[in-house]
């Protein structure tokens, strides 16, 4: 039974073993660290296996003295006896030669270990290296070499997903450095001037502030950026156009920061972000987010958008702040999903906005907004308390069935073109407290579960301090 047991027991360690080996682990350039530390060999093995050794001999021996039959003449009971001393000694020898393995195993281990510690020193360097060359080509003053900085980069991070979020700072930090968009028109070419015998040096140009070196066409500079972003987008999205999981997407938990960044025609299409950061950036042509998904924050607070915004089906699970962001053009936002608070107080709206069938599952605040153009929430639910206080509609506004769970409140909210809440829900309290209506006020079919104020509206001119709306 005890070689029997002692099988199964190596098998069962084997098996172990080998699942530990076959998991799935990222595929890197570089080897992986150690994943455990190694403890000294204590000092006391060596005397205890010595001990352990000397001990099971004897007891093997003893054992067999022990056993031997009382039969037989004297010289058959003594050679007896010699042949359990020899069988106790080789038992002992087999302990010692399985002590002795063990150690040779331990000293293997090392020695591999070591190897890896090397090899993944050797590998580090040699993505640090990488790391700092493409660096420094993003800093020179051609374009072709930064795009071959950016492209670089993208390789590094896809042949080592330990330095992907690094890598992506770096490449929004690039997208942060100031720039000005230029103009559709080319580079005019500068006249070529006579040479004269009294000539003077050529003056620094504007651009590269060096003699005799002519500015570099800003529009280079614009390819250069335009590749960066198709980078960031190729790898944030997470399935193919066909819905399979794409073999280029980065992980989940990417991180963007694009504070006070120019960004031209961003296309984040069904992209997966974690916290994502536009504060005070600048959005030159069409940005869009359609069905992208923001896993963290989405922070666009005091950001500009030149150009219409599609954000249509896009969700939010965390905080969506766009206080104090401008849309110059219209702003979509149709079938768009809040988890949590979405933050849009003073931002203005000069083109239409575009709410409809939205969802608000966390407070939605949009006080002191501007809408200089039509506004719609038609269809959008708001799960908790709405807040448009000292908003301002310059044009109409449809909030045609829209279901208000909490509060809803108005108050001082201006209404310059015709508002129409038409089939609307309100199961909290709602307060248009010296709202103004200067167009025609439509509540048809409005459902007020909660209590409805209108102390100090105006509507068309005239003051009403009633409980209930004017139909």
């Amino acid at each position: 039974m005890v070689p029997v047991t002692g099988g199964l027991a190596v098998l069962a360690a084997g098996v172990l073993l080998w699942r530990r080996d076959g998991e799935k682990h990222e595929v890197s350039a570089a080897p992986m660290p150690p994943d455990r530390q190694v403890r000294p060999l204590r000092s006391w093995v060596i005397p205890l296996g010595v001990v352990l050794v000397g001990t099971v001999t004897w007891a093997a021996a003893a054992w067999l003295q022990g056993s031997v039959p009382a039969v037989g003449d004297g010289v058959q009971r003594a050679q007896l006896r010699v042949e359990s001393i020899r069988t106790g000694l080789t038992i002992g020898a087999a302990v010692t030669a399985a002590f002795a393995l063990l150690l040779a195993f331990r000293r293997q281990q090392l020695a591999e270990r070591t190897q890896q510690a090397t090899e993944y020193d050797a590998g580090e360097k040699r993505v640090t290296e990488l790391y700092v060359k493409a660096a420094d080509q993003l800093g020179s003053d051609k374009a072709p070499v930064r795009l071959a900085g950016l492209y670089a980069l993208e390789r590094l991070a896809q042949d080592n997903p330990a330095h992907r979020q690094s890598i992506v700072e770096v490449i929004c930090a690039y997208l942060r450095m100031p720039y000005a968009p230029p103009d559709d028109q080319p580079t005019p070419t500068p006249a070529v001037q006579p040479p004269s015998d009294d000539s003077a040096p050529a003056a620094p140009t504007a651009a590269t502030g060096e003699t005799c070196k002519p500015a570099v066409d800003p529009r280079e500079e614009r390819q250069v950026r335009l590749a960066a972003q198709r980078i960031l987008a190729r790898h944030l999205r997470p399935t193919t156009p066909e819905g399979e999981p794409h073999p280029l997407h980065w992980g989940p938990k990417m991180t963007l920061d694009l504070t006070e960044a120019v960004l031209i025609d961003l296309d984040l299409t069904g992209c997966y972000l974690h916290n994502a950061t536009f504060m005070k950036s600048h959005f030159t042509g069409s940005p869009t987010f359609v069905k992208a998904t923001f896993s963290g924050d989405a922070k666009f607070d005091n950001a500009t958008f030149s150009s219409d915004a599609w954000f249509g089906e896009a969700t939010f699970s965390g905080d969506a702040k766009f206080a104090g962001a401008t849309f110059s053009r219209d702003a979509r936002f149709s079938k768009a999903t809040f988890s949590d608070d979405a933050w849009f107080d003073k931002a203005t709206f000069s083109g239409n906005a575009r709410f409809d069938k939205a969802t608000f599952s966390g407070d939605a605040w949009f006080d002191e907004a501007t809408f200089k153009r039509d506004a719609r929430f038609v269809g959008t639910t708001f799960s908790r308390d709405a807040w448009f206080d000292e908003a301002t509609f310059k044009r109409d506004v449809r909030f045609v069935g829209t279901t208000f769970s909490g509060d809803a409140g108005f108050d001082e909210a201006t209404f310059s073109g015709d508002a129409r809440f038409g089939k609307a829900t309100f199961n909290g309290a709602a307060r248009f407290d010296k709202a103004t209506f200067n167009g025609a006020a439509g509540f048809g079919d409005v459902t007020f579960s909660g209590k409805a104020s209108f102390y100090g509206a105006t509507l068309g001119g005239t003051r009403y301090d009633g409980p209930k709306p004017v139909c």
